[in-house]
C-alpha cells in the first residue's frame, strides 16, 4: 500500500491532468481521493492536503508532490501513537 506522495503519484497516473494545474483541477481530475498517510489507515482528502500547501497553481507534478510531502509528514508525525504523543509532551533528552 502506498502512502503520502507515493499514493498521490498513483492517483495522478490514473488522472487526465496537465500542468500547470490549479488545486481544484487536480482534485477534480483525481476524484479528490482520501490519501493514506500512515500504516494505521489514517487518510486525508487530497483537496485538504493541497489546501494546506497554500499554493493555488502547480507548474509541474514534481512541484505538487514536493509541496505535499511536508503536509503528509506533519499529519503522520502528529497523529501517531500514544507513545508519539508522550514524546511530544514529556521532555525526553
Amino acid at each position: 500500500m502506498a502512502f503520502g506522495i507515493a499514493a498521490v503519484d498513483d492517483h495522478l497516473d490514473r488522472a487526465a491532468i496537465e500542468f500547470p494545474a490549479t488545486a481544484r483541477e487536480i482534485a477534480d481530475a483525481t476524484g479528490d481521493p482520501d490519501v493514506p498517510y500512515s500504516a494505521g489507515g489514517r487518510t486525508l482528502a487530497l483537496s485538504e492536503a493541497i489546501a494546506e500547501t497554500s499554493v493555488e497553481t502547480f507548474d509541474s507534478r514534481r512541484e505538487l508532490l514536493d509541496a505535499l510531502h511536508p503536509v503528509f509528514e506533519d499529519h503522520r508525525t502528529s497523529s501517531g501513537s500514544i507513545l508519539a504523543w508522550l514524546r511530544g509532551v514529556l521532555p525526553f533528552n
